[in-house]
């Protein structure tokens, strides 16, 4: 009788997943479980073929050789149908291997405006909304979970079943790159948000109709030190100069409470706490003792990508972010990892490593066994034994339909916040008022008035720009928007000057908490947009939208204030511009 025969008890659905976990569990060999371990990178596209561009190994030789089946898919979606084809073909590929363990394709978030090869993707097909700051802003837990429910639908349509998100760091650090990701600054309402996510992804329990979601970045990433971010080696530091760690695990506790399936620890190190100062997922006593113990997370986790090659991305060479333990060889490195507690090594494909460390009995077989089993549970929970594959026909009826791209409109619309509004400039109700641009679409804006090149001769200037930083150098470390947050000086001088010629709506893409101070009192009305269109922006100035939004965060007076604050106490700069949850709201326009 061959492997693929339905009498098999792991195929026969009608057992408890349980028994079906350890029957396909004492078929494995440590091979076939070694694979199991490694979650890594792939691109749409032949099966067959390598990506040179992304150092990546062929669909073919990940499944058929490695024995993997758990990737994380990257980059924009191509054409819908397309891309569920290439599931399915993966799937197919699959089915042949010995026991035919079916895929688990991951994805970053992929229904926002971030477009960074290391934590989102575009929109592209998919619906568009807010970032989850924009949905922290609007601070309602229904809507979060409308989003969530929608998100599941469309990955579900493609065969995505495990979101690399929600992230629930606390924005505590002004300077920190990633903070456009989060819920913002406060943990309550993290906590709140992050439980309606869980339940719009996974339902009211996992099962076949759910998509998984791993929480991130375990024990909390906000804290880091000057605000630099451990993917790189000068922002491996965690710091806790409040002695506020604890305060960090809120939104955890209240995503464990929710169901959440899996978990991701960051890359930081934590410095001057009673823990280690290793790495997270290398560390003992945050995985096992904390997450799992005192916690009572019994989920799989996961750790975050590159931990144990180094590697190159974009160009870029990057070392493993084997933070405090960077004088470990590769083998130690898993070693380590495995000892910590952690499931499976995210953005790696080394099974190899995982073989010999049980061939030399520095692993135990029962210890690899522990992992497998809660990667394999998951598989059958999600119904991928029974149902791997996706209609490829009725994919491109799902993602982006129409109701889903016009809720994600409506929520883009609904995050806009208003922070300063002279002489209720906003709405605008002037008919067909002369418009100046800088960073608005002339062509959508032409049906709202008539734009104009010269400032001198507008009625009202409209210009939208992206939170300040400092350019890093490197294809990968260009991506990450760090370094200090004030509007350069000359800068400051043109649009105070601009202000000065026309009354001018300034709205500011806050993926950090931008320094306004230098133009808040010179513009007529000062916005913060957290991901929204320019349609979505100029529905709002002229009042066919109603902006809702309330600043997730408090907004910095000055850099001297964020760095004297304590990177993980909230609301710690001294006399902020603006406080959270402020924002304006108005009538709408005719």
């Amino acid at each position: 009788m061959s492997e693929h025969e339905p009498a098999l008890p792991y195929r026969d659905a009608s057992l408890p997943v349980e028994d079906r976990v350890e029957d396909l569990l004492a078929r494995m060999t440590v091979a076939e479980k070694a694979g199991m371990l490694f979650q890594t990178m792939i691109a749409p596209g032949p099966i067959d073929e390598a990506n040179p561009h992304m150092g990546l190994a062929s669909g073919e030789h990940m499944i058929g050789e490695q024995l993997m089946s758990h990737f994380n898919v990257l980059g924009t979606a191509p054409d819908t149908t397309t891309l569920a084809e290439w599931t399915n073909a993966l799937q197919e590929r699959a089915s042949r291997t010995r026991l035919g363990i079916p895929v688990t394709l991951s994805t970053d978030p992929r229904n926002h405006f971030t477009d960074n090869v290391g934590t989102a993707a575009r929109a592209g097909a998919f619906s568009q909304w807010p970032e989850t700051l924009g949905l922290a802003a609007i601070g309602s837990a229904d809507l979060v979970e409308a989003f969530a429910d929608t998100a599941r639908q469309e990955y579900l349509a493609v065969g995505i079943r495990l979101a690399l998100h929600p992230q629930v760091d606390l924005a505590t650090e002004p300077r920190w790159s990633r903070i456009g990701g989060t819920f913002g600054e406060d943990a309550e309402l993290s906590a709140e948000l992050v439980a309606g996510y869980i339940r719009g992804f996974q339902g009211a329990e996992l099962g076949a109709q759910s998509v998984s979601t791993m929480t991130k970045h375990f024990p909390g990433g906000g804290p880091q030190l000057d605000g630099e971010d451990p993917h790189f080696a000068y922002g491996r530091e965690q710091v806790y100069p409040g002695d506020n760690f604890d305060h960090h695990l809120i939104p955890f506790r209240a995503a464990i409470a929710a169901g959440a399936a899996q978990m991701m620890p960051y890359y930081g190190m934590p410095v001057g706490t009673e823990h280690e100062e290793v790495a997270f997922a290398f560390n003992h006593g945050i995985i096992t003792g904390l997450l799992r113990e005192e916690l009572g997370f019994a989920g799989i986790v996961c750790t975050d990508w590159g931990l144990v090659t180094d590697t190159s991305i974009m160009g870029q060479d990057m070392p493993a972010r084997a933070w405090g333990l960077e004088h470990l060889d590769e083998l130690s490195r898993v070693e380590r990892i495995l000892q910590a507690g952690c499931d499976q090594f995210g953005g790696e494909a080394r099974p190899e490593l995982v073989v010999q460390l049980v061939e030399q009995g520095r692993v135990t077989e029962d210890r690899i066994d522990a992992s497998v089993r809660r990667l394999l549970r998951e598989k059958f929970v999600l119904g991928l034994f029974e149902q791997p594959y996706v209609d490829a026909g009725a994919a491109s009826g799902i993602v982006g339909r129409a109701e889903f791209v016009a809720a994600g409109e409506a929520a883009q619309r609904r995050a806009f916040t208003v922070l300063t509004n002279v002489e209720e400039t906003l709405p605008v109700r002037s008919p067909r008022p002369r418009l100046y641009l800088e960073g608005v679409d002339p062509e959508l804006a032409g049906a709202y008035g008539e734009v104009v090149a010269d400032p001198t001769s507008a009625d009202v200037a409209l210009v939208r720009m992206q939170t300040p930083y400092e350019p890093r150098p490197g294809g990968f470390e260009a991506m990450f928007h760090a370094g200090s947050l004030d509007i350069p000086a000359d800068e400051v001088e043109r649009l105070r000057a601009l202000a000065l010629t026309v009354p001018t709506v300034l709205d500011m893409h806050l993926d950090r908490p931008a320094i306004l101070t230098g133009v808040v009192d010179a513009v007529a009305a000062l916005v913060a947009s957290f991901g929204g269109s320019d349609a979505a922006f100029l529905d709002v100035v002229f009042g066919r939208a109603l902006p809702e939004g309330r600043l997730p965060f408090d907004l910095p007076r000055s850099m001297a204030a964020v760095e004297a604050s304590r990177s993980d106490v909230p609301y710690d700069t001294e006399d902020p511009l603006f406080r959270f949850g402020h924002g304006l709201t108005y009538p709408a326009g005719p």
